[in-house]
């Protein structure tokens, strides 16, 4: 697993960041005290961020301790290069994404399956409906309370490594060499994914939205 700080430039640091590395220190030396108040500081945002990656609760639960195992693990690695959020967020991450990749998924469909056709003339096979508010994320879709939970049942249903490209880029906003390195892969494969992937919900989704369209109009 790679941990190591976002940024390569080191710049001044301000009492905040002199805090998170004496708090990081601390924790380094087994202070338990320290890990509580990390947890009490930072924990709230580390489980927000779980909670993007699986719709289960006990799912987020465990990827959150696995998360809090690394912190304690490599706390001695933490040079503050980056803030100490940054970091927690990158570990939190890290962990749910080895968690997707442990998760037999019985509920994913082929990804071809789900991907547009053309003819001959290059057009599509099936017509494809416009959306109202729609820019092709899933980001924009989710923002409505409403159909969240059916988002994310949809973005389940994707393979695991269109899955997680897409949590990464378009709900994490990871950009695309940092998506490309917690992936081990190149950033011309994360773009591809991404797109497929975009694509792929986009039809997982259809049946929904063009039905509420079709009701409006």
């Amino acid at each position: 697993m790679n941990l190591s700080n976002h940024s390569t430039m080191t710049s001044p640091q301000t009492p905040n960041d002199a805090n998170d590395a004496a708090l990081m220190d601390l924790i380094a030396t087994d202070d338990e005290a320290a890990f509580e108040r990390l947890v009490t500081q930072h924990g709230g945002p580390m489980m927000s961020v779980a909670s993007r990656f699986f719709r289960s609760e006990q799912d987020t639960a465990d990827a959150m301790q696995d998360a809090l195992i690394c912190v304690f693990r490599y706390a001695s690695g933490f040079e503050a290069k980056s803030k100490l959020s940054t970091w927690l967020h990158r570990i939190t991450v890290n962990a749910c994404l080895m968690k997707l990749r442990s998760q037999r998924r019985r509920q994913e469909v082929e990804i071809d399956d789900l991907l547009p056709t053309f003819d001959e003339t290059g057009h599509h096979t099936h017509g494809v409906a416009a959306w109202r508010d729609d820019d092709g994320s899933p980001a924009t879709i989710a923002e409505r309370a409403e159909t969240r939970d059916h988002v994310r049942a949809c973005i389940d249903q994707l393979p695991e490594s269109y899955r997680s490209v897409l949590v990464l880029r378009d709900i994490e906003q990871v950009d695309t060499e940092e998506a490309a390195q917690m992936l081990n892969c190149s950033t011309a494969c994360v773009k591809t994914r991404l797109h497929r992937a975009r694509q792929a919900l986009r039809t997982l989704l259809a049946p929904r939205f063009e039905r509420e369209e079709m009701m409006i109009a």
